[in-house]
């Protein structure tokens, strides 16, 4: 069993690393990266799923994060790439931007995030990624992005990351490429985003494919650093970190079912929606069945101690459900309804230090 580990709103949290490099450096805050402060131009380079415990575990096969400056800050709760990444561009915490998970509760459907479907289907007409998730990014400026370009029609693109100026790509040689160019362009901030480790983890889990992978990643940081001009600083962050849970995944037991309306949320931070007048009885049953495995808690203590952040919105606590199920083991919690295209084996979204803490490095030229 791990600790629980919660959000650094006010301090070295994801939430305020855009904020950071986006101010002057007079502002800049003392766990931010030496290099990044006062730099001419930053690239933010935000690896999904690059956990710090993950990172630490294999320096030895990334002497590039080897070598670079800084250390460990949180993520957001739930520790999802849906809800981290909005945090991350917007500044804001969950409870205030509203993304509360990957697959949410809006107006009475389960909203997928990442795909941006309900059971309906294409959920971008019905409900609309802007309205939704209405705050702007980087503060109201618009800085180039530049990540797979097959996301730039997607509902989870509208929602964290419209109006920054879009640029795709389709490899890491040509991601690379891309900021190069923008640096010679003298863009003052770029933001890039590559999803291949969290992929490799989720399918094949946390053995020798992840290493391989992380090489690549390795080989790539080495590659943005070749590509800096005198003055830029390259820094980088990632949403999550990962658990291997493989076939450790535990069914809700009938008693505490048989209360559900729905649920929502993903295997290791499972919201369950009560039937009406049914939440006290749904959360003692929860307890009873699954408080070994899992932190067992009611919606009112999500909100009061603050896992979501300071404020949350009216419109997030209606995406919440009743009782959060959030694994405390390696295990998730099966719902039958939320399918992909293969069995996970590597996950995250609870609130252990293995998914909650990730890396805030940098380095310049």
């Amino acid at each position: 069993m791990d600790r629980l580990v919660l959000p650094d709103y006010d301090g070295p949290c994801i939430t305020n690393v855009v904020p950071s490099l986006l101010t002057t450096p007079d502002d800049a805050p003392d766990w931010l990266p030496e290099p990044a402060v006062g730099a001419r131009q930053v690239v933010l380079f935000v690896v999904d799923g690059l956990g710090w415990e993950q990172l630490q575990a294999r320096l030895s096969l990334t002497p590039t994060l080897a070598a670079m400056v800084g250390g460990p800050i949180t993520t957001v709760v739930p520790s999802t790439t849906a809800t981290a990444l909005t945090s991350l561009t917007t500044g804001l915490p969950p409870g205030e931007h509203g993304v509360v998970g990957y697959r949410m509760a809006v107006h009475g459907e389960v909203l997928n995030v990442l795909r941006w479907s309900t059971a309906a289907g294409d959920a971008r007409q019905s409900i609309p990624p802007s309205k939704l998730q209405p705050t702007p990014p980087f503060l109201g400026e618009r800085p180039p992005v530049v990540t797979r370009a097959e996301y730039r029609q997607s509902g989870f693109t509208g929602a964290h990351l419209d109006p920054a100026r879009y640029w795709g790509y389709r490899t890491l040689s040509t991601m690379v490429t891309e900021v190069d160019r923008l640096l010679r362009s003298s863009e003052p901030f770029v933001y890039a985003y590559y999803d291949g480790l969290d992929k490799v983890a989720h399918e094949y889990g946390l053995g020798e494919h992840y290493d391989a992978e992380l090489v690549w990643v390795d080989h790539t940081v080495g590659r943005l650093v070749d590509v800096l001009p005198p003055g830029a600083a390259l820094v980088i962050t990632a949403d999550h970190g990962q658990v291997e849970v493989g076939a450790n995944v535990l069914p809700l037991a009938d008693e505490v079912l048989e209360l559900c309306s729905m649920q929502s949320g993903e295997g290791r931070f499972r919201w369950l929606h009560a039937r009406p007048g049914r939440a006290a009885e749904l959360l003692e049953a929860a307890r009873a069945h699954h408080g070994d495995d899992a932190w067992v808690v009611s919606r009112n203590q999500v909100v009061d101690e603050r896992w979501l952040g300071p404020v949350v919105t009216e419109a997030a606590a209606s995406r919440l459900g009743d009782v959060a199920v959030v694994a405390k083991r390696d295990v998730a919690f099966h719902d039958p309804l939320d399918t992909g295209p293969y069995e996970l084996v590597g996950r995250h979204g609870s609130v252990t230090s293995a998914e909650m803490l990730v890396p805030l490095l940098g380095t310049a030229r």
